[in-house]
């Protein structure tokens, strides 16, 4: 068996972490962003969860904090925008935004498919704001995410992009009602849905070939 890196230990560890603070916060109340937004101390509340983490999964907390320091200093950090902001988030590829009461792996299912929305840099964090918030409201999909500042080896330069989750491609009129929300969100250019069958086959735009389900 192919013994793992300490830095790729730290990195699983980290976006386990991560799902288990958001979980952990949704169940008191807030969002993680919606603490951090408004300039909460939640530190005790962090570290209660951190220790509940570090507990349950040894290796993994020894991993985060030989990697990212202690408790304080990975609190600090989510304060300062890490797994909140796009721009300002290094350590895990993607912020996931479910929908409310919508179970955790629905954006996997077979019959899904998302709306992508390309940005530059300078203008994604404006735009997840929106788009996050509206799924938050529950007004979009059932979830969304974006791309943040972590370099990925999968991409084929520095666009960043906004991925619009629905449950049933084949539900056109529920497609096109997102879409028609993106457009009053401010997301007025051409848009390429694709589904999850593309994207589980590995099939990705190349000339010639067709993977956008719907385009509006």
């Amino acid at each position: 068996m192919e013994e793992v890196s300490p830095d790729e230990l730290a990195d699983v560890a980290y976006g386990l972490f991560e799902v288990m603070l958001n979980a952990e916060l949704e169940n008191c109340g807030p969002y993680l962003f919606e603490l951090v937004e408004a300039g909460t101390d939640f530190e005790p509340l962090f570290t209660r969860i951190f220790t509940k983490f570090s507990e349950e999964y040894p290796q993994l907390g020894e991993a985060l904090i030989h990697r990212f320091g202690g408790p304080s200093a990975i609190y600090q950090s989510i304060c300062e925008g890490e797994g909140v902001v796009p721009s300002m988030t290094t350590r895990m590829y993607w912020i996931v935004q479910d929908a409310p009461e919508v179970q955790a792996d629905a954006i996997e299912d077979e019959l899904a498919g998302k709306w992508l929305i390309f940005l530059p840099p300078e203008e994604v964090d404006a735009a997840w704001v929106k788009v996050r918030n509206a799924t938050r409201r529950n007004e979009l999909g059932i979830s969304a995410k974006v791309s943040t500042a972590k370099p990925n080896p999968d991409s084929r330069d520095n666009t960043k992009v906004i991925y619009v989750y629905t449950p049933d491609w084949r539900d056109e009129a529920d497609v096109m009602r997102v879409r028609e929300c993106l457009r009053e969100l401010g997301f007025t250019d051409r848009l390429g849905y694709k589904r999850n069958i593309e994207t589980f086959k590995g099939e990705y735009s190349q000339k010639g070939k067709r993977v956008t389900f719907y385009s509006a």
